[in-house]
């Protein structure tokens, strides 16, 4: 948000992203925007104006969540074993991700090119973050040469999504995650 905007405008953003994440949390990502204006005391046309698409207001209610993610990842980056760090981090996405109601939706690569998740902000920090994990993983063979961190954060958001009726969504993600890890084949 600018500093340059008028304090009026400041204080508007705020008490919208305050009420914006209690709606989110409570209502995920189709919150409705006419109640988040109705609570914060705005018109829709000012919502609109701060958040011209639900994408943006998801990302700005997203943030924290993703610097948090980002600085994981950070954290995770020097770990000896680089598959078990990489699987951790994606493991805190998840966790991250079935907590927050409306994450996933943030993280979605809705309208983006299927190598490209530069159009959304929060996909992007992820993708960032993510990219010395999966390449240190990559580099010791841990994990195959083809895999971008935009695979792996799809695979999750998928799994979520799919999760996120379940009478307990962390753990039916957390099992479909490890599915996923191990794959179809028998343990030998």
């Amino acid at each position: 948000m600018p500093e340059r905007q008028r304090a009026d405008a400041r204080r508007n953003y705020a008490r919208i992203l305050a009420v914006a994440e209690d709606e989110v949390a409570a209502h995920g990502a189709g919150a409705s925007l006419e109640q988040i204006a109705r609570v914060a005391g705005v018109g829709s046309a000012t919502v609109r104006r701060h958040f011209p698409t639900r994408r943006a207001l998801l990302e700005a209610v997203s943030q924290k969540q993703m610097r948090a993610l980002c600085a994981r990842a950070q954290d995770l980056t020097g770990e000896s074993d680089s598959r078990s760090a990489l699987l951790e981090w994606l493991g805190d996405v998840i966790a991250y991700s079935v907590s927050a109601r409306g994450l996933a939706a943030a993280l979605a690569y809705e309208g983006a090119m299927p190598d490209s998740v530069h159009e959304n902000s929060c996909s992007a920090m992820v993708e960032q973050a993510g990219e010395p994990l999966l390449r240190r993983a990559v580099e010791d063979g841990a994990v195959t040469t083809d895999v971008t961190v935009a695979d792996l954060i799809t695979l999750i958001v998928g799994i979520v999504l799919a999760t996120e009726h379940r009478p307990d969504p962390a753990a039916a993600a957390n099992r479909l995650f490890r599915l996923t890890v191990a794959g179809l084949n028998p343990q030998h």
